[in-house]
């Protein structure tokens, strides 16, 4: 009941019909995130493309200049000194042919994966396990690479993927409701000009057309795309 009374009333303290801008945004949201845990705040941007067609898709990695507040456990498909590589670097689950037969009976330990190029024949056949779940290695995302180090590091520092999912809206993380609104705004502001510059060519008329942020607990709030 008090958890309903809460909702009720950030509701209540957000008017539906206007568009604030971000400073705004993260200001009300940060005011109504009183949940008993550190809310994620999070990102929803509505984009004018159709992700059916190839040439439409957006999805991109970026590094947020204040991180995100939380601890992606990596996962790293790699033999020998670079599997070395990852260890030292951080990673929680490395390994090769029985790193992929854990994955391949469910158990999937981690939150981003990465694979050395040679390890991909071994990888490609995990793409039923790891596809749906958004965690196949992918060159264009760097997370197929020889540079394991500078992966699993950027992973660990608050790298965030986005990715347009079929109604061509993208949700991410983008801190803690305990950030400062200043350090949150910077956040938001680095992954929507992230995004704008991964505008596909097949792309037409408006690209970014809504913007909305709210909290784990809290309702969302719409955003005014100029102030972005």
């Amino acid at each position: 009941m008090a958890k309903n009374k809460r909702l009720v009333a950030a509701r209540g303290a957000v008017d539906r019909a206007r568009a604030y801008s971000i400073e705004e945004a993260v200001s009300l949201i940060k005011t109504n995130a009183k949940a008993k845990f550190d809310e994620t705040i999070e990102v929803s941007l509505n984009l004018g493309i159709d992700p059916r067609h190839a040439d439409q898709m957006v999805r991109g990695l970026i590094s947020l200049p204040n991180g995100t507040g939380k601890t992606l456990r990596v996962g790293v498909f790699a033999r020998g000194p670079k599997a070395e590589e990852a260890k030292a670097a951080g990673a929680e689950v490395v390994g090769a042919e029985d790193l992929a037969e854990k994955v391949q009976n469910g158990e999937i330990e981690f939150d981003r994966c990465i694979a050395t190029p040679d390890m991909m024949a071994l990888v490609g056949r995990l793409g039923k396990v790891l596809g749906p779940r958004g965690l196949m290695p992918n060159p264009r995302l760097g997370t197929v690479t020889m540079d394991v180090k500078g992966a699993v590091t950027a992973a660990k520092s608050g790298q965030v993927e986005y990715r347009a999912e079929k109604a061509g809206i993208v949700h991410a993380g983008v801190g803690k409701a305990s950030f400062e609104a200043e350090k949150l705004v910077e956040n938001i502001k680095a992954l929507v000009d992230a995004v704008q510059k991964a505008r596909p060519t097949g792309a037409k008329g408006t690209y970014l057309k809504k913007a909305a942020v709210s909290s784990t607990m809290g309702p969302g709030v719409r955003v005014d795309i100029a102030s972005l």
